[in-house]
């Protein structure tokens, strides 16, 4: 109150129904209700002065009202966040973005509370009362925001964001404690498994700690170990109890309805197999096969070598749903004395050590501490330490092909997954319960070893509510293939939703067009496919020994919608890409980058192959690609009927041009009512260029261009300017009807005259959108000096 007034008297003398709003937004707590009740005019003078708790809660009665809170927000963001977000054009709801970033700067202590009256308020809880509008949020460093999210006093918080999270990211992580890492479990099985979180999300992570990257895969993924075990403030999940409950007494009826039927078979003289004999014989043999499938873990195979005997998911079918795993109620409590079963669960002691717990659902609801870690340390330290002499001694064979991999099998010890010495996996996939898993999986710049790798493999094997996969610049190299044996077996599910794979990294190690055709032979139902390297690895092969070329795979028909690809300097073959071009008939996008074209009859080629294959296709775009030599196919695109947006980027169009052909394309753009954006970065436009280009909207022109990027190239401000005057007269001349609508100028000489270069501004933000920055063009003036 003491800062509101403090403030009111800086600004000068008020009137008398601002002083007497001042007052009411300090007594708000008691006068709620009847401020909502005001009518418009009032309230649009009393908003400005709420806090930010009161403002969010004065939402609907401002809408009823008629009036919206939208540049409230904007001005909060700006005098308390003081940054321009990225995007900002795009932000819709600025409400929604300043409750958002506020929640992430108060969880990570950025943000002072005190620093601003309207961010203080003894009566609500900064995290509470912001936590339902976060549907994205950044952890980052040691995870404090982890710890403090799964704090007792949080609890409500985290329930909030259960139902309003949809994108987890993780950045700049650092190894932790197993007292973070505990809080990380409870955090992920709250926001994953019992949430709504779909996107998992990890950037710049140079040296990853092994084991928590795995744990995050793996709760991702929906892999983990029974509800119970995790303890959260001395009790277990009471979701996962509650599935549990219910799952009981479903179990526990269908037993009574047995029994019931069984009882009137034995008194109808029904068969003598229903003896009481027979039925412990029944009985014994079924809670033999449950019980295995619950605590085969221990006792499995190699995780490597468990996907052939596992068929077509690596968890078992009858012990999956969509939210909750598998119960070991199927074996009732009659049934506990039963040798086997004492058997059984010795060996699964064994397993684990003899200090370890065997974790039973059955037991008093409080874990041991270190029982949390038993499923993703212990049991693999223990299941890691038996295979190493086996993968030594298979260290020199040969790669099968990770196309004739067994069914369902994920990476199966492919010369390119391993590591020298080390494990085949990190955790038992059988051991684990499933739960719900995210749709999107995005790592970004996180180094992958032979043993991740060979875990994500399997991981990605059954990971059938993927939908999208973005692995960039991890650093794969002939791990590669251990990835794609992980993919091939999960496109071998009938219910696989993967719809998006994007791959990027520094060296590839096989050739952008054969992996191409991999992946796309694998997953005919891909929509959309991007493969990206910057360089070709020349140390190493491009495949395994042994691996035959993934040329001669056949492509079914596919569903692909949108193909990118950046080649390591690599020659563009129609040849190699036209059996692609043929499967993906609904193509709408394509994207060549870094393409070298080995002669000059090539892009003819492809120009002919994409009008034979592809009738659909909107989007075309080529990013340094020299095509100075291809004058003739760069108009035959501009002309093309069916093209929407056309992309030339760097590919120096004007190097060797005359003037004649930039006659040509105006022309052509001119004639063409399909092509909506033409985009031509970083082509040497120069002044003179620029300003010809407006006669593409000229009075006899029938062009339906809207978008036209003219980004890094060399245009300074008076030839903006110029154009910008040239534009205005074609409007004029065209009774102002014109569908030009944005203009992108980043990275031009604009700041060499900021008045002239504000004038020109002037005039076109009033013509259309414009797009622009404050680059500092010296740093770029040896590049552009031949056009000087």
């Amino acid at each position: 109150a003491a800062a509101l007034s403090g403030t009111m008297a800086a600004e000068g003398p008020r009137s008398l129904f601002a002083l007497s709003a001042a007052a009411v937004s300090r007594s708000m707590g008691a006068l709620e209700r009847d401020v909502w009740a005001l009518p418009g005019h009032l309230l649009r003078g009393l908003l400005p002065l709420l806090t930010v708790f009161h403002l969010e809660r004065a939402e609907g009665a401002a809408r009823r009202a008629g009036l919206s809170t939208q540049p409230i927000w904007r001005k909060l963001w700006d005098d308390v966040m003081k940054t321009r977000p990225p995007n900002s054009e795009n932000i819709t709801c600025w409400r929604k973005k300043f409750l958002e970033t506020f929640f992430s700067n108060v969880l990570h202590g950025v943000l002072d509370v005190s620093s601003d009256w309207r961010l203080n308020d003894h009566q609500f809880l900064p995290l509470l009362h912001s936590s339902p509008h976060v549907s994205q949020l950044t952890l980052c460093n040691m995870l404090q925001g982890a710890v403090e999210l799964t704090a007792e006093h949080n609890q409500k918080v985290l329930e909030n964001l259960a139902g309003s999270l949809r994108v987890l990211k993780f950045q700049h992580l650092l190894s932790s404690d197993q007292s973070i890492r505990r809080s990380l479990v409870l955090l992920l099985h709250r926001l994953i498994h019992h949430g709504s979180v779909s996107q998992v999300s990890m950037y710049s992570w140079p040296v990853p700690d092994t084991l928590l990257l795995i744990l995050i895969l793996s709760m991702s993924a929906g892999f983990w170990r029974s509800g119970n075990a995790l303890v959260y403030h001395s009790s277990p999940c009471g979701l996962c109890r509650e599935e549990d409950k219910a799952q009981s007494q479903e179990s526990t009826q269908e037993r009574a309805e047995r029994g019931r039927y069984d009882e009137r078979e034995w008194t109808d003289g029904g068969n003598q197999e229903g003896s009481p004999r027979a039925d412990a014989e029944v009985n014994a043999s079924k809670a033999d096969a449950c019980l295995n499938s619950v605590l085969s873990g221990p006792r499995r195979p190699p995780l490597r070598n468990q996907a052939s005997e596992e068929g077509s998911s690596t968890v078992p079918r009858d012990h999956t749903s969509a939210r909750g795993g598998s119960s070991p109620h199927c074996v009732s409590a009659q049934l506990s004395g039963h040798p086997v079963l004492r058997q059984a669960r010795r060996r699964l002691k064994s397993a684990v050590g003899k200090k370890r717990r065997c974790l039973r659902r059955n037991r008093a609801p409080r874990a041991e501490p270190e029982d949390l870690y038993d499923f993703i340390f212990t049991v693999a330290r223990e299941d890691n330490s038996a295979l190493l002499n086996k993968n030594n001694a298979t260290e020199g064979e040969n790669a099968e092909n990770w196309t004739s991999s067994s069914p369902g099998s994920p990476c199966t010890g492919h010369a390119g997954c391993k590591k020298r010495g080390g494990s085949a996996g990190i955790f038992s996939l059988k051991a684990a319960h499933r739960f719900r898993s995210v749709s999107t999986l995005e790592l970004f710049s996180i180094p992958l070893t032979g043993e991740t790798c060979r875990t994500l493999s399997n991981l990605l094997s059954s990971w059938a509510s993927l939908e999208n996969l973005v692995l960039s610049y991890n650093g794969l190299g002939a791990n590669i293939f251990c990835i794609l044996s992980g993919l091939q077996a999960l496109s071998r599910h009938s219910d696989c939703r993967l719809r998006t794979v994007r791959l990027s990294d520094v060296f590839s190690h096989m050739p952008c067009m054969e992996l191409v055709r991999c992946i796309l032979s694998a997953f005919p139902q891909l929509h959309t496919l991007s493969v990206s390297f910057d360089l070709k690895n020349q140390l190493e092969g491009n495949r395994p020994e042994g691996n035959p070329s993934c040329s001669e795979v056949e492509i079914p028909e596919s569903c692909l919608e949108q193909l990118e690809i950046r080649f390591p300097r690599e020659p563009l073959h129609t040849a190699f890409l036209l059996p692609v071009l043929k499967a993906s008939k609904s193509l709408q996008q394509l994207s060549f980058d870094s393409a070298t074209l080995p002669c000059s009859q090539e892009l003819g080629l492809l120009l002919e192959a994409l009008k034979e294959c592809n009738p659909n296709l909107k989007k075309l775009s080529f990013h340094d690609v020299n095509l100075a030599e291809h004058q003739k196919e760069v108009l035959l695109l501009l002309q093309d009927p069916v093209l929407q947006e056309i992309t030339f980027s760097f590919c120096r169009l004007f190097e060797s041009s005359t003037t004649e052909f930039l006659s040509e394309i105006i022309n052509t753009v001119k004639r063409n009512s399909s092509l909506k954006s033409l985009k031509l970065p970083g082509n040497r436009l120069g002044n003179h260029r620029l300003v010809a280009l407006a006669d593409i909207f000229s009075e006899d022109s029938s062009s339906s261009l809207c978008q036209l990027d003219v980004s890094s190239n060399c245009i300074k401000p008076d030839g903006l300017l110029e154009f910008s005057k040239k534009l205005e007269g074609h409007i004029q001349q065209r009774g102002g009807q014109i569908q030009f609508t944005h203009l992108r100028l980043f990275q031009n000489w604009l700041d060499q005259d900021a008045e002239t270069a504000q004038e020109a501004l002037r005039r076109l933000k009033a013509v259309c959108s414009v797009v622009n920055d404050s680059w500092d063009s010296s740093q770029a003036f040896a590049d552009y000096i031949s056009v000087m």
